[in-house]
């Protein structure tokens, strides 16, 4: 098969999807690996170690897309790309598209498969978005603790505390993966840290591995009355292909202090607040109700090295997969990897998807067949 890797082109996105080694990979296993002219360099792979490892080096994305059978990417392709996929063109990335219903009908429409990596569920886990919910969830912490800062607009607590000052309290919404990992690294720093869940297994999970760390489930009451003594709120909830379930509204957001910090990890999927939007890393925050809102869409990016080799440990497999034996013959060798395909044959194939956008479904087995 014939793979594509272009340059990511989403504001401040520095992660490539497929680092030099993986390339080496497909081309033992006999596929062409055709990577865009410096499409690495954010992560800190030069083009001399694609070629090093079979790659062929094109220019230009219309190259990529034109040469390339499967485009396999990190981010939601931009309208640009969109436009040059085609019926006959694989896509596997990350797509989020219960936030998007424009994105979602224009991918559609291009008759491209386009499987998402976020989707693909197995035994209860999502192996392909988990490694990047641990970096947002550790990131969440140290960039909350950083806007509490005065000259960042927050009210100057220290998370951490000082010997006769108490540290500041972090409310973190969501036990999973995410969640977890920002709970970790709250309490690292020292902060006094609240989980709020509703799964009592995963309570009982966390109240037993998080030492330190209360559990309190999650209800509008439960969440409103821990918000006005709050310094940091984290949004880590997530409806594995839904969009988010906007579980703070404006009048919540108000019981806040001024100057507190809500981090949204699930602005991918429309975020969890009334009040959410996203940003990026060069303007990652703004004020709500005196509250700082830090919403950046793709958080991982900004430690790109880390984030690009975590994603590959987790996609390639399923991308050589696919190349060795195309869309029909994975699924056949791993039937988790259907619930990936969103659209398929100009239709929207993933239940959640085109629920939330109230566009008709179609199950991908018919169209696979």
């Amino acid at each position: 098969m014939k793979i594509g890797i272009p340059k990511e082109i989403k504001n401040q996105e520095h992660r490539v999807a497929m680092i030099p080694a993986c390339v080496q990979d497909l081309t033992k296993r006999g596929h062409e690996v055709f990577v865009q002219k410096n499409a690495g360099v954010g992560a800190s792979y030069s083009d001399e170690q694609y070629l090093s490892c079979g790659a062929t080096i094109l220019d230009t994305a219309e190259e990529i897309f034109a040469a390339a059978q499967m485009i396999v990417k990190v981010k939601e392709p931009q309208a640009c790309e969109v436009a040059m996929l085609t019926e006959n063109h694989i896509l596997f990335t990350y797509l989020h598209l219960a936030a998007d219903k424009n994105l979602t009908e224009t991918l559609a429409a291009t008759g491209a498969t386009c499987i998402a990596y976020e989707t693909i569920e197995v035994n209860g886990h999502l192996p392909l978005l988990e490694p990047m919910s641990e970096i947002a969830g550790r990131m969440s912490a140290i960039v909350g603790s950083y806007h509490l800062a005065k000259h960042n607009e927050g009210r100057g607590v220290l998370l951490g505390g000082v010997p006769g000052v108490a540290p500041g309290r972090v409310v973190v919404i969501g036990g999973g993966t995410a969640g977890v990992n920002a709970a970790r690294v709250a309490k690292g720093i020292g902060a006094d840290v609240t989980i709020l869940e509703v799964d009592f297994d995963r309570m009982r999970f966390l109240d037993i591995t998080m030492e330190g760390a209360r559990t309190v489930f999650s209800t509008e009451a439960n969440l409103a009355e821990l918000l006005p003594r709050v310094d940091l709120v984290i949004g880590a909830v997530l409806v594995p292909g839904a969009a988010a379930p906007k579980l703070i509204n404006r009048k919540m957001l108000k019981l806040m202090p001024p100057g507190s910090v809500f981090v949204d990890i699930a602005v991918d999927q429309g975020g969890c607040a009334e009040t959410t939007r996203a940003t990026t890393h060069e303007n990652p925050t703004y004020i709500e109700e005196g509250v700082v809102h830090y919403c950046v869409a793709n958080m991982p990016g900004a430690y790109s090295r880390t984030a690009t080799q975590a994603l590959n440990n987790v996609t390639h497999s399923w991308t050589a997969m696919i190349a060795d034996s195309g869309v029909a013959g994975a699924v056949e060798k791993r039937p988790q990897l259907i619930g990936g395909i969103n659209c398929m044959g100009g239709k929207v194939t993933c239940v959640p998807v085109a629920s939330v956008h109230g566009i008709d479904y179609v199950d991908p087995s018919s169209l696979l067949s």
